[in-house]
């Protein structure tokens, strides 16, 4: 006698009665509809002749002198071109663009200062000696 084999996780799984079901998850919240999978089944229609496209040219004994790859094309295009759709100018990025340009130079300015007038204080107290160089200049 021959053994069936166990079910699937999918057939054993039961929702918990305890906790609702996720709206991400909900069988009822899934459009169903025949327009929507004509349109998914068109689009994956595309992208598989797209694939094909490019591995027919990738494993081509003769290949081409480029390969042009859409994808890569469209995502280089939107990381240097077409920058003003994924960045908008907001306060919010203007101050962390002043902040991080100005920042910097205002804090070791004000370092620089603060060391400045605790050597002066030194030296006008007489408990800090004075550099050489400032004695010529």
């Amino acid at each position: 006698m021959a053994w069936a084999p166990p079910p699937s996780a999918a057939k054993l799984y039961r929702p918990n009665r305890f906790v609702s079901l996720p709206a991400e998850l909900d069988p009822a919240a899934f459009d169903t509809s025949p327009e929507k999978r004509r349109a998914e089944a068109e689009r994956l229609a595309i992208r598989s002749r797209l694939k094909r496209q490019y591995l027919l040219q990738l494993n081509n004994p003769s290949p081409p002198a480029i390969i042009e790859n859409p994808a890569l094309i469209r995502w280089a295009y939107a990381k240097s071109q077409n920058v003003y759709p994924t960045f908008r100018p907001t306060p919010k990025t203007s101050f962390l663009g002043a902040v991080s340009a100005l920042g910097p130079i205002l804090f070791w300015i004000f370092v620089l200062k603060a060391d400045r007038d605790r050597r002066e204080k030194h030296i006008q107290e007489g408990k800090g000696k004075q550099p050489l160089l400032s004695v010529f200049f």
